[in-house]
């Protein structure tokens, strides 16, 4: 069930009439949430439903347990089984098949022929996202960071909570888990934000929709294309990329909102980094804060800056997708924010990293944002040699075909698209409490604007992030 579909629209509709009837009683609200959590689940796959309630489950005990044990070894020994099974189904569903025809490819390499069994399972949507979830409550109570919580529908329902369930955030239990405790009451203040959020989501998606064309130009054409294109097609992803995924969080928060439950930020203007350490801060918080909070420093952290850093950003490339161009992807930026740290300890670049100055600024940031669209070559390439290839058509000023003749337009179309997200972000940011109190302009503006995105846009174009 997309969220840019008419039938999510009906459904969001009858839970809020069924949701406002029960409002003054705690436990029906409560169960009324999680089912209709699953029913959303369900509506892509009923079958793994039984999966994302037992990870839940058993999590939730293993947690009870944790907290209980009166021995650090014992303790250690739960998490592990935690850990153990959390990444291990979802190494099942997600990297089996990968390890396997890796490791057949390989062999091929020597001559050897290897013909390996594969499962060819599908793959659960949002999997990688509550897997991750969960083990964060595990990892908390183990650390001490937070006690249990008794209350198997509250943990379940707090998993399941679908606003978020299938691409994130990646919540903590610390942040969402006392809600559905207290289960707080919805707001006009709250909806409003919401409504807001959850229409400039709509726009980022039907913009990222829109740049899809000019992206697949490029890396689904089955030759070389012009200079001009090969750029536009870089850049065309990147405004795809992210008014996708950004587009998602924005209407999963602003809908946990209009329901009375706070998620935090996950984007915060990203393309203005000013370095990639910067970007990382800014791109998909809640996943690059969990990797710092859950792996990074759980192996060091600064101890072994450099060697810790490259180790994350594998893993975090590999958690996007079983392909080697994902984990080239990651090592990318493991390097280039090695190389940033790096730099930074040396006397004659720790002035400029350091430096305030307007035209530094604007070097830095022109420099992260080549450095990430070359980053997004790999992430969207069906392979790592086509990556290579049109890295290199970025840097070749001869040998390519010509632009056709409204390549140019495109281009020009292309770059304002992706710096009117970013304006529709720092308006939503720093004018949006203000432009909600108008009510007369609000609502009408909106609601004209969500019209508009149905009509322009593909209500059933599916979120990149729901592979993953």
């Amino acid at each position: 069930m997309l969220f840019n579909t008419p039938i999510f629209f009906v459904f969001f509709v009858v839970f809020l009439g069924i949701y406002g009837l029960i409002l003054v009683q705690k436990r029906p609200r409560l169960y009324f949430i999680l089912v209709a959590s699953l029913v959303f689940y369900g509506a892509w796959n009923y079958r793994f439903i039984p999966l994302l309630v037992g990870s839940s489950v058993i999590d939730y005990y293993l947690a009870l347990a944790i907290g209980a044990a009166t021995t650090q070894a014992r303790k250690k020994w739960l998490l592990t089984a935690s850990v153990a099974m959390n990444l291990g189904i979802l190494g099942l569903f997600k990297y089996a098949d990968f390890a396997l025809t890796s490791v057949a490819d390989f062999l091929q390499v020597f001559g050897v022929e290897a013909s390996l069994p594969t499962l060819s399972w599908v793959l659960p949507v949002g999997i990688s996202f509550y897997t991750f979830q969960s083990l964060s409550y595990t990892i908390d109570v183990y650390r001490g960071d937070m006690q249990p919580r008794k209350g198997l529908v509250h943990f379940t329902t707090a998993l399941a909570f679908f606003p978020q369930l299938v691409a994130g955030p990646i919540l903590r239990a610390r942040e969402i888990l006392p809600q559905f405790h207290s289960l707080p009451v919805p707001t006009w203040e709250g909806a409003r934000h919401g409504f807001l959020l959850v229409t400039s989501g709509l726009i980022k998606k039907t913009a990222a929709d829109l740049l899809a064309i000019p992206a697949a130009v490029l890396f689904d054409a089955d030759g070389p294309v012009s200079l001009l294109e090969t750029w536009t097609g870089v850049l065309a992803f990147a405004g795809q990329i992210y008014g996708d995924f950004a587009g998602y969080t924005d209407m999963a928060i602003g809908l946990a909102l209009i329901v009375g439950f706070k998620i935090p930020p996950n984007f915060r203007l990203p393309y203005f980094a000013i370095s990639p350490v910067d970007f990382w801060r800014r791109w998909h918080i809640s996943l690059s804060s969990w990797l710092r909070d859950y792996l990074y420093i759980s192996m060091g952290g600064r101890n072994q800056r450099y060697r810790n850093v490259m180790i994350t950003m594998l893993l975090g490339g590999l958690w996007h997708g079983a392909a080697w161009t994902f984990v080239v992807w990651g090592a990318f930026h493991g390097v280039i924010i090695t190389a940033t740290h790096y730099l930074s300890s040396l006397g004659p670049f720790a002035g400029f990293v350091d430096s305030k100055s307007r035209l530094l600024t604007v070097l830095k940031w022109a420099i992260t944002f080549y450095l990430v669209l070359v980053g997004w070559v790999l992430f969207r390439a069906t392979s790592i040699n086509s990556a290579l290839d049109i890295i290199a058509n970025m840097h070749t000023f001869g040998g390519l075909p010509a632009s056709g003749p409204v390549a140019m337009k495109i281009a020009i179309a292309t770059l304002v698209t992706v710096a009117l997200m970013h304006l529709q972000d720092w308006f939503v940011i720093t004018r949006g409490e203000a432009f909600e109190n108008k009510k007369w302009v609000f609502w009408p503006v909106l609601i004209l604007l969500q019209g508009l995105c149905l009509m322009i846009g593909e209500p059933s174009s599916e979120f990149i992030y729901f592979q993953f």
